[in-house]
C-alpha cells in the first residue's frame, strides 16, 4: 500500500482546521501531519514536517498566506501548496499562481473538491474553483490592469508587507519590533516607507487599505 499523502492545515479559525482535518483524515490515502495557527508559523512547521501538501488561508495574522506560500515555494519546492479562501481578489490569484501554488478553492467548496485539488496537486495539475478558474479566464482576455491600490501594493517589499500586515492588526511598535527581531527604530522607517508607498498618512487609512485588499479580516 502507497505512502499515505501527508498535509499541513493553516488556518487561523479553529472551526475550518478541525472540519478539514476530519474531511481529510475520512481518506484512507491522506494524512494530516501538522497545524498552523497563523502565516509564520505555517512556514516554521512546513519546514519541520516538510509536507506533500499544505492547505493555506490568506487572511492569517503574524503572515498572510501569500507571503507564506512564497517562502515555503522557495524552501520546500516539492511541496504543494493549495489556497482554500473566502477571498477571490483577482491580484491575489495572479500573485498567488505565478508563485507556482496547485489549486485556489473559495471556502464554499465542497469537500469532494477539495479532495480532487489535492490529487491534482500530487498528479502536478492545478486545481481552481469554477469561479476562480472563470475569473483567471476573463483576466487573461481583458488583460486588466491592476487598480491603483494593488500597483501601490506592489511596491513594499517583502519585509515591507510583513510590517504593513502586523501595524493593521494592531500591534505596537516595540510588539512588531520583537517579533521581527529588530528596533523600534527600524519598525519606524519601515512604517514611514509603507506610509509613502502607499501615500496615505494615517493608522485608520492603512488599516482600511489592508482591508480592501483582504489581508485582515475586519470582524478580527
Amino acid at each position: 500500500m502507497p505512502e499515505p499523502i501527508r498535509i499541513l492545515i493553516a488556518d487561523d479559525h479553529t472551526i475550518v482546521r478541525q472540519g478539514l482535518a476530519r474531511l481529510l483524515e475520512d481518506q484512507p490515502d491522506l494524512e494530516v501531519v501538522g497545524e498552523a495557527t497563523h502565516g509564520q508559523a505555517a512556514v516554521e512547521t512546513a519546514l519541520e514536517v516538510k509536507p506533500d501538501i499544505i492547505i493555506m488561508d490568506i487572511a492569517m495574522p503574524r503572515m498572510n498566506g501569500i507571503e507564506a506560500a512564497k517562502r515555503i515555494r522557495k524552501s520546500l519546492p516539492e511541496t504543494k501548496i493549495i489556497i482554500l479562501s473566502m477571498y477571490s481578489h483577482e491580484h491575489y490569484i495572479d500573485e498567488l499562481l505565478e508563485a507556482g501554488i496547485s489549486g485556489y478553492l473559495l471556502k464554499d467548496s465542497s469537500g469532494r473538491d477539495i479532495i480532487k485539488a489535492i490529487h491534482a496537486a500530487i498528479r502536478n495539475e492545478t486545481f481552481l474553483s469554477p469561479y476562480i478558474s472563470k475569473m483567471v479566464v476573463n483576466r487573461y482576455l481583458s488583460t486588466r490592469k491592476s487598480s491603483p491600490r494593488e500597483e501601490r501594493f506592489k511596491l513594499l517589499s517583502n519585509r515591507e508587507r510583513e510590517v504593513f500586515q502586523l501595524i493593521a492588526e494592531g500591534h505596537s511598535t516595540k510588539k512588531i519590533a520583537d517579533m521581527l527581531c529588530v528596533s523600534p527604530s527600524t519598525v519606524k522607517t519601515h512604517r514611514s516607507k509603507i506610509m509613502e508607498k502607499l501615500e496615505i498618512d494615517s493608522p485608520v487609512q492603512l488599516l482600511h487599505f489592508a482591508i480592501q485588499l483582504g489581508l485582515v479580516d475586519p470582524e478580527l
